[in-house]
């Protein structure tokens, strides 16, 4: 059982007490802290970083702080604490901004959509807040415009894209340590196993077969940020005081 570091502790506990208030004070925060489309009334730029600490159930948290520390903790005792927490910040912010990115092209791409079928951009906004339109005039199919309303209601929470961040410069750094997963119990070497994890989300986000609603591309952008880093860090040895 490796040792509880000082950043991932501190991680932790803020994630725990994010979680744990709302549900105490029965109190609803996601409009606040969780990540929105820019084009959201409640969008606000301080949710790159909120979004990082809250979380859609307690299985989420708690499989999300697990990873933070089994796989965070060989990473903060060879960096140390500060250089730990610029990557998982870095890694955190790059995801929600990926993430951001992909959803405005896709919501953007239906909103045009709708321009061209010669809707205003009040009556887009129209069914944008009360989810009813007409079929006679929109030719888009209900799956599609479905997506149009998710997208632009649905805000995105937790520290997944950081935490993928973390899983990949784990990789980099200890390729040939051991994993296992529960449903697939042989181990194998974190170089190989952490770029499955990765493919397995670019499969996901790009088909959409995925089962929940679940931020794919927040992933993949942590995943690339977290290499970017890592990856430069251990060609140049690069410190922070």
């Amino acid at each position: 059982m490796p040792k509880l570091t000082d950043a991932i502790k501190h991680l932790i506990i803020i994630n725990v007490i994010m979680f744990a208030t709302p549900l105490l004070l029965k109190m609803d925060l996601t409009n606040i802290f969780a990540l929105h489309l820019p084009t959201n009334e409640h969008f606000g730029f301080w949710q790159y970083i909120s979004s990082m600490f809250m979380h859609g159930g307690s299985m989420h948290l708690i499989f999300n702080m697990y990873s933070l520390w089994a796989f965070g903790t060989p990473l903060e005792q060879m960096w140390g604490k500060n250089k730990f927490l610029f990557f998982y910040f870095s890694a955190g912010l790059g995801a929600g901004l990926i993430y951001t990115f992909v959803n405005y092209y896709q919501f953007n791409d239906i909103y045009e959509q709708l321009i061209s079928l010669g809707l205003s951009s009040s009556d887009i906004q129209q069914i944008l807040e009360f989810g009813k339109y007409n079929d006679d005039i929109i030719t888009l199919s209900n799956k599609t415009m479905s997506e149009f309303y998710s997208l632009y209601h649905t805000p995105a929470v937790g520290a997944s894209g950081a935490i993928y961040g973390v899983l990949v410069a784990f990789a980099i750094s200890f390729p040939d340590a051991k994993l296992a997963m529960i449903f697939f119990p042989v181990p194998i070497a974190a170089k190989y196993f952490i770029p499955l994890i990765i493919l397995s989300d670019l499969f996901f986000g790009l088909t959409k077969y995925s089962v929940g609603n679940i931020a794919h591309f927040a992933h993949i952008g942590g995943a690339i940020i977290g290499f970017i880093i890592a990856w430069y860090w251990k060609k140049n040895q690069f410190k922070i005081l």
